[in-house]
């Protein structure tokens, strides 16, 4: 008889199937409409736009993984990345349903919390955006509004700003190293503001440092 397969392992096999179909699917798209179109783009064009952005993301690919699977647990991760966006939506909405439910990252609970969480703001997303196209016309002059643009440009600070209160209050003297870091940063050469994907890791290790000092010092509860 086979061996049924565990929770983990079956995720995983989904998992990685449902990751190179997307793949794929991004892959023969442009393939498909080059081919019916009788339109190829040159080679060289193409390694010249591929070597200035492959690096990028790449690297920021890598240090996702690395920072935000711990935080999303299996199902959580593999949805996430499919459906992208995690930044922006999929990892506040995971951290903030978690926290809500009291549940932590990598137990069970917080397993399925976070596996849920993805799921409706995946579908949540899709159904936004899907209306947003069908009333585009309409409400171009709304989002276009100059009265709103602040609003726009805050959305991001906005969430993590919220999920940053919870987190900092649980344990201030941990996060206060990172803060001040990140900060003065910050101030000091603003035009790394667009780099925060590849800043995390970095938050985090400081982080991780100063709660070994403080637990060192005897300074810790």
């Amino acid at each position: 008889m086979m061996k049924e397969r565990s929770y983990r392992d079956s995720v995983h096999f989904w998992g990685a199937i449902w990751d190179l179909s997307v793949l794929a699917v991004l892959i023969l798209v442009p393939v498909a409409l080059c081919i019916r179109y009788e339109a190829w783009p040159e080679i060289g064009g193409v390694i010249q736009g591929f070597i200035g952005v492959a690096p990028i993301f790449w690297t920021v690919g890598c240090i996702e993984v690395v920072t935000y699977v711990p935080m999303l647990g299996t199902g959580g991760s593999y949805l996430g990345f499919i459906t992208g966006n995690l930044t922006n939506l999929k990892v506040p909405c995971a951290l903030s349903a978690m926290e809500n439910a009291d549940v932590q990252a990598n137990s069970e609970e917080g397993e399925v919390i976070s596996t849920i969480a993805i799921a409706v703001s995946a579908i949540t997303c899709t159904a936004v955006i899907a209306l947003g196209v069908l009333l585009l016309k309409q409400i171009e002059p709304f989002l276009n509004s100059p009265t709103l643009q602040p609003a726009f440009d805050n959305i991001l600070p906005a969430l993590f700003g919220g999920l940053a209160v919870v987190y900092v209050s649980k344990n201030w003297k941990i996060a206060l190293a990172p803060m001040v870091f990140m900060i003065a940063l910050f101030i000091l050469v603003p035009s790394l503001a667009g780099s925060v994907g590849v800043l995390v890791p970095v938050g985090a290790a400081i982080a991780i440092a100063a709660a070994r000092i403080l637990y060192k010092a005897g300074k810790l509860d």
